[in-house]
């Protein structure tokens, strides 16, 4: 467990606010969160507590047996998080869409857990991110295209995954999906349009079609 970051006198509430949330929001079977006690808040005594404390731009809680979900929160405890490394626990549920507050965030690290459903479309707007790895997951759907060019191996091990860097979608690419679609679409228009002049023609004539001679 490591927390870093700038160095303070004494531990911001908010800091208490997100240690008390975390230890309350994941069950902890091998206690290893047991220690967290909160009757003293200097600084000293969390360092201590954790290991190495500088003001939480750091959390890593990694290969811990910990279970529950991400705590959506964490976010508005810790807005200045740099790395977040919650791998090789037992949690579950969804990926938090709140995580894309964490606007500082460099490494977010959630490979080797339960964790369901989609990646967040607005995972994208982490303009900071190096590394993102949800590998070895329960995850399905598109991966969103900021991750394209990310590697295959933070995403190994969700077979409902597909986009790239893994395999395409339904056999056909995002890019040929989106052509598909737009000749659909464009079809439709000029079948509208078709029909709407035909009209026109008959209603500005008595008869659509010429008298037989």
């Amino acid at each position: 467990m490591l927390f870093a970051g700038h160095v303070s006198s004494t531990v911001t509430e908010d800091d208490i606010k997100c240690l008390k949330g975390i230890k309350n929001s994941l069950n902890d079977p091998d206690g290893k969160l047991s220690n967290w006690s909160f009757n003293n808040n200097s600084a000293g005594f969390l360092c201590n507590l954790v290991g190495y404390c500088q003001s939480l731009q750091t959390l890593d809680l990694s290969a811990n047996r910990l279970s529950g979900t991400v705590p959506a929160q964490i976010c508005s405890w810790l807005p200045y998080l740099v790395t977040l490394d919650l791998s090789s626990n037992d949690l579950s549920g969804s990926i938090p869409s709140e995580l894309s507050n964490c606007t500082y965030l460099n490494n977010l690290v959630l490979s080797n857990n339960r964790l369901s459903g989609s990646i967040p479309e607005q995972l994208s707007g982490l303009l900071r991110l190096k590394r993102f790895s949800v590998a070895n997951n329960d995850l399905k759907g598109a991966i969103p295209l900021s991750f394209e060019n990310n590697s295959k191996v933070d995403f190994a091990g969700n077979s409902g995954l597909c986009g790239r860097p893994l395999g395409k979608c339904g056999n056909l690419s995002r890019k040929s999906l989106e052509i598909i679609i737009a000749a659909g679409v464009c079809g439709a228009v000029f079948s509208i349009l078709s029909g709407f002049g035909y009209f026109w023609c008959c209603g500005r004539k008595t008869k659509c079609y010429p008298q037989a001679r």
